[in-house]
């Protein structure tokens, strides 16, 4: 039987440019006593550690966690390339939900280097080689780095299939920035407009400019899950539970389609949300607040469409009628999201959760969507995962 599962503490540290952080064990176990701290749980209450990141050794996670505690208690590191964050989530709240633990703590935490993801094993075959043969084949373009190869051709996809405007996706990365604004813990908090973003240097011309891709960041998040019974014992905070979550990876659409919005997965987007809508009994209609994988504006607006926040090929009319913002349909990522908050790749998921819990708490201050009472997290890695979570307030 599946128990309730309510997130009762979340904690995050502000991101930052490569070279500015702190290590990554501090970073993350400073995350780690803030999670702790908002749920008003000690580390000797916690029975289980899921800890999650990219670019690091084995037990990285146990270098973070130990030191906030040494209680010998199971510690799982989990690697699933940008959805990494929100798979450690997934994994934790399976392990509350179905009865083997009462408390768990969440970690993600992400120290990257400037530039480019890149492939840090040269000596064996590539996760990515399949994704890379297809986006030869369908982009080609061999000079631009791999991920805007990827999500500029999922953008190019949408534009020749939709007539969608290069200028839509810079009206997404402006939107971006204004949100960021009034989050202190965004990497970038200047605000654009679409003309600024369409005046950066181009990467792809005609496809993307700088502005429209996130930047390498470091940072880090957590949270504590706890099941109702223990909440209801410790006088827990129960005000946001978790209402549904899905987890995907690719089909074989992703390489056989001949598109590549479906090699960036939507596909395993548009199912991850479908089976979240049907165990939640609530559809896109119902949600108020959206966190959702922005990695390039490019995959923003193909999201919105893989959610059904919006028609297939409607996502440019959306943008412009401003359904995606505060006083539209759907508040999307009032945190900033990836573009302008950062990604820490280990981290992002969580930061979602961070966002999220905030706003159906109410305690979102600047960046409060007046009444939000549900919300929807998508974070997608390649290679691939994709995991959509549903919050409730209450």
């Amino acid at each position: 039987m599946s128990r309730k599962v309510f997130v009762s503490g979340v904690g995050m540290i502000p991101f930052a440019k490569p070279g500015a952080s702190a290590p990554y064990d501090q970073m993350g176990a400073s995350a780690a006593r803030l999670a702790l701290s908002d749920a008003g749980v000690a580390y000797e209450d916690v029975q289980q550690a899921y800890a999650g990141y990219v670019y690091g050794d084995s037990t990285s996670g146990q270098k973070a966690l130990y030191a906030v505690g040494m209680t010998g208690i199971p510690v799982v590191n989990v690697n699933n390339n940008c959805s990494t964050g929100s798979t450690a989530l997934f994994l934790a709240r399976q392990a509350v939900a179905s009865g083997a633990a009462d408390c768990v703590l969440v970690l993600g935490f992400e120290q990257m280097t400037p530039g480019a993801l890149s492939s840090m094993f040269k000596d064996r075959p590539s996760p990515f080689d399949a994704f890379d043969a297809v986006t030869d084949e369908l982009v080609g373009m061999p000079e631009i780095p791999l991920a805007l190869r990827y999500f500029g051709g999922a953008g190019l996809s949408h534009m020749k299939k939709y007539g969608t405007r290069l200028d839509t996706f810079a009206k997404i990365r402006a939107k971006a920035s204004r949100h960021a604004a009034n989050n202190p813990l965004a990497l970038f908090r200047q605000v654009l407009t679409a003309e600024d973003v369409m005046n950066a240097p181009m990467i792809w011309p005609g496809v993307m400019t700088r502005s429209m891709a996130c930047p390498p960041t470091c940072g880090a998040a957590a949270a504590v899950l706890v099941s109702e019974d223990f909440a209801k014992a410790r006088g827990l905070d129960t005000r946001v539970s978790i209402a549904a979550q899905a987890m995907t990876t690719d089909r074989p659409g992703t390489f056989d389609s001949g598109d590549m919005m479906r090699v960036v997965g939507y596909d395993m987007a548009r199912e991850a949300a479908a089976k979240v809508y049907e165990e939640a009994g609530i559809g896109p209609d119902g949600i108020d607040v959206v966190e959702l994988h922005d990695c390039f504006a490019q995959n923003e607006l193909i999201t919105y469409e893989a959610l059904g926040l919006c028609p297939e090929g409607g996502a440019e009319k959306f943008v412009n009628d401003g359904d995606n913002t505060y006083g539209g349909k759907v508040v999307t990522n009032p945190s900033g999201g990836l573009l302008s908050k950062g990604h820490p790749l280990g981290a992002t998921g969580l930061a979602q959760c961070y966002e999220l819990t905030h706003q159906l708490r109410g305690t979102a201050e600047a960046r409060q969507v007046d009444g939000a009472r549900v919300a929807l997290q998508h974070n997608l890695g390649l290679g691939g995962a994709c995991v959509v979570t549903m919050y409730r307030a209450g």
